[in-house]
């Protein structure tokens, strides 16, 4: 009998997708006893946005989420991560000696497999982590970003006369094999088709799960999710096409923007005479404690739909369903879409799955995106232009050189389209408000893009028509200073921090000097008045952070909520309308805020570090 592999999501894109990537360490413990037992070929539990959020919003250390549950499960399940390339998990191309220790801390702390993906699908950006991981005795799984041209507009009869062309498709299948071709001959273990935005239809899947096992010999994984509505039939149409390996959640993590259920698979794949390589009992045990857990992570998740109880060992699935399910595996094994995909659509409508969403199917953008975008409009208080945000998107992307959308790209090509809409509301041409990350990626320095960049566009957002590569020979190493008012200790102490602190500059530096100030407050009572002596001497010696400005005062503001990263200019220092003031991370993303008039530098009115709103005051002038 015909077997398939599991590679579990629950633990890392599962509770991103579905709940902002908010469970503790201690929920995640409760669940590891069956996870010994569930026997998955693989566990993903670590990399994406698990690193970022457990020491940005729960105070964790990322390097123990990763060995704690390596020791409660061991070798029965490889654990996998999710790695950006030469990116990592930063906005930043890293040198090779950022690569190796990262790789090689990963392996030491229990990582089995990392995936490496590039969000321009950059070959050259994928090479060295393909070559410390083996190095170090991990797997290179190394994925291909799917994704699709952009709706161009049709072409009127006189852009016909003009001889004007629509542009001919990029991403043919072709092109995805040449992707392959070329990270298999890097040393790839295994391919994982990587559909980050569920738009791939099943027959394209099924079509491209064929190609690949035709031209290459190692392992085909597949990984959707269900945001659109494709999710479920492309599953199955890539296990009828041979797939080695699908990735799914476990039920009540499952569905709407996460992968599809590893409990309906596990029904399919029983009338398709393939064994699923799970144990379901222990699934089954897995899925009535993320019952629990999902109801205290309320407050973030993302549709509020829970799929009524399912057992597929124990419930009868009732006569009408049954036959959907043949329906479906029919469809899938003649390759019939139509009838493949509203099969599915009935299957999940009657177990209470959330429905397609229809908007992300038509914008075309990844469900993780598109939510993003929408919490960054709340936050900025501008629902309204959401519609315009999306429309947008296929425009700063062909701008860009058709990056695909995944992350980082998809969070960069996001803002900026958010940052476009802003410009057009406040009656600005668009690209006025750019960040950092959507300059630098139109420069050049995230590496090739699909298509070439119009060099008078180029030109327009960076000042120079020239292509610019990255070039991490200049990388400088984030700052390491002695915490004084923790005892004089390093804040990173040891390589994992050092890591820590070079990928996540900002948020590993306010974890890392928590941590570390927690650990020095333990014995405070010792040390209580030397402490105020020092925090006494501290504040007299910062910037005082001013409300209350006089009404006729000049000031740079804050255009968006965020924190202060740094300032470029001093008190005393000569501005004039084009003089970048600060850089204000907002959404994310890194920005120049410049000075809107000409003028002499009072006072820095924040610090660096400081939340600020739209519109706060940031710079008093003179």
């Amino acid at each position: 009998m015909k077997s398939l592999k599991i590679r579990d999501l629950t633990l890392r894109d599962g509770q991103q997708s579905a709940f902002a990537t908010r469970m503790t360490q201690a929920q995640i413990d409760r669940v590891l006893p069956f996870y010994k037992d569930a026997g998955f070929y693989a566990m993903e539990v670590w990399g994406g946005a698990v690193p970022d959020s457990v020491m940005r919003y729960l105070g964790e250390n990322p390097w123990s989420r990763l060995e704690l549950v390596h020791a409660a499960v061991g070798g029965v399940s490889k654990l996998t991560a999710l790695s950006r390339g030469r990116n990592l998990f930063g906005y930043q191309p890293y040198p090779d000696n950022i690569i190796e220790g990262f790789c090689r801390n990963s392996i030491e702390s229990g990582l089995g497999i990392m995936r490496i993906f590039d969000a321009l699908n950059d070959v050259d950006n994928v090479a060295s982590t393909i070559k410390y991981v083996k190095q170090y005795g991990g797997i290179a799984d190394c994925a291909v970003c799917y994704t699709i041209d952009p709706k161009y507009p049709k072409l009127s009869f006189f852009d016909k006369l003009k001889g004007k062309k629509t542009p001919a498709p990029v991403f043919t299948d072709e092109y995805f094999l040449d992707k392959v071709k070329q990270m298999v001959a890097l040393g790839a273990d295994m391919i994982t088709i990587k559909d980050m935005s569920g738009l791939i239809p099943p027959r394209r899947v099924y079509d491209m799960v064929t190609l690949f096992k035709k031209h290459v010999s190692i392992p085909i994984d597949f990984h959707t999710h269900c945001t659109p509505g494709l999710g479920l039939a492309s599953v199955v149409s890539a296990i009828a096409a041979g797939a080695d390996i699908v990735d799914t959640n476990i039920w009540n993590f499952a569905g709407g923007p996460a992968a599809p259920a590893l409990e309906l698979i596990w029904v399919f794949c029983k009338k398709m005479g393939i064994k699923v390589e799970a144990n379901m009992e222990a699934v089954a045990k897995i899925n009535k404690e993320l019952l629990g857990i999902r109801a205290e992570l309320c407050d973030f998740d993302a549709v509020k739909i829970t799929a009524k109880a399912f057992d597929p060992l124990k419930d009868k699935i009732p006569a009408e369903i049954d036959a959907l399910f043949d329906t479906a595996v029919t469809a899938a094994q003649q390759v019939d879409e139509e009838t493949l995909v509203d099969a599915c659509h009935k299957i999940e409508s009657y177990f209470g799955f959330p429905p397609p969403n229809e908007l992300v199917k038509a914008a075309e953008v990844p469900g993780g995106m598109y939510t993003n975008m929408v919490a960054q409009l709340k936050q900025l208080g501008n629902e309204d232009i959401l519609p315009r945000s999306m429309e947008l998107i296929p425009v700063v992307r062909l701008d860009s050189g058709l990056p695909p959308l995944v992350t980082p790209t998809s969070q960069i090509v996001g803002a900026q389209a958010v940052n476009c809409a802003i410009d057009e509301k406040n009656g600005k041409p668009l690209y006025t408000t750019k960040s950092v990350q959507f300059v630098n990626m139109v420069k050049g320095e995230y590496g090739k893009t699909p298509v070439a960049v119009d060099p008078a566009f180029r030109e327009k957002i960076t000042g120079s028509p020239i292509e610019t590569n990255y070039d991490t020979s200049k990388h400088k190493m984030q700052p390491n200073p002695e915490l004084e008012q923790c005892g004089g200790v390093l804040l990173a102490e040891n390589e994992k921090e050092v890591l820590l602190l070079e990928l996540f500059p900002m948020v590993a530096r306010d974890y890392l000097t928590r941590t570390k100030c927690a650990l020095y407050a333990a014995d405070a009572e010792k040390r209580a008045a030397e402490e105020a002596a020092k925090a006494a001497a501290k504040a007299a010696a910062e910037p005082v952070r001013v409300k209350i400005i006089p009404f006729s005062t000049l000031t740079v503001d804050a255009p968006l909520p965020g924190r202060v990263l740094s300032f470029m200019v001093k008190p005393g220092d000569k501005v004039n309308e084009k003089t970048d003031v600060f850089v204000l991370e907002a959404m994310k993303m890194e920005n120049n805020i410049a000075a809107e008039a000409v003028g002499t530098v009072k006072r820095l009115l924040v610090n660096v570090g400081d939340t600020v709103g739209a519109g706060e005051p940031v710079v008093e002038l003179e």
